[in-house]
């Protein structure tokens, strides 16, 4: 079963309707006190860093997340929802983000100055280096992106990157803690792809 964390920022509707394609179980919370007993975690994220981490912070969302973590609970983290695993964001000012993988949130600013931000649209995949959520996902399989920052990160971090006039880094993992920068709910079969091999891992806390 996956909980999907509600904190007001995230388009979990679709979310759900895809764990369901996938013939997963699923709930929904704004309850901090159920997620540290989660199975499987989903973060999702549409909007703003500022006041997304913000919303995670009131009523200690932030701190229910990273105690799952800490008990090796498995946490997927889409678009905004896994920039929020990174030490900071650029976005609008500066601002301090969960910690759980290191590096910045940076604005894209593709080489290319007539490329449209923001970066909206199908991109080809890279793979970096192999990853449980990457277990049925090709080489060059598209994926929708909508976003207007991009996470800095150490390369071991990254498992898979796009181009947009710069390289991209598409999707990240850090022991139990994955995200994507794209969309899985709204990448088609690929993303669906995507979601069932998260759902399938094995959980270890």
């Amino acid at each position: 079963m996956v909980t999907v964390i509600d904190y007001g920022v995230g388009n979990v509707f679709s979310l759900m309707s895809s764990l369901r394609a996938v013939g997963e179980e699923a709930i929904l919370t704004d309850e901090p006190e159920r997620v540290p007993r989660a199975e499987k975690l989903l973060l999702p994220g549409v909007g703003a860093f500022g006041d997304a981490i913000a919303k995670l912070r009131l009523g200690g969302m932030d701190e229910a997340i990273l105690e799952a973590v800490g008990r090796g609970v498995p946490l997927f983290g889409i678009c905004l929802g896994m920039q929020l695993f990174f030490d900071e964001s650029l976005e609008y000012g500066v601002h301090r983000g969960l910690g759980l993988i290191p590096g910045t949130v940076r604005p894209i600013e593709p080489e290319d100055r007539t490329l449209k931000i923001p970066h909206m649209g199908w991109n080809a995949l890279h793979i970096t280096q192999p990853s449980p959520i990457l277990k049925n996902t090709r080489e060059g399989e598209h994926v929708y992106f909508v976003h207007s920052f991009w996470a800095d990160t150490p390369a071991e971090n990254i498992i898979a990157t796009s181009e947009y006039g710069m390289t991209i880094t598409a999707a990240v993992q850090r022991e139990n803690v994955f995200g994507t920068q794209f969309h899985p709910e709204k990448s088609g079969g690929v993303g669906l792809k995507m979601l069932r091999a998260f759902c399938d891992m094995e959980v270890r806390a």
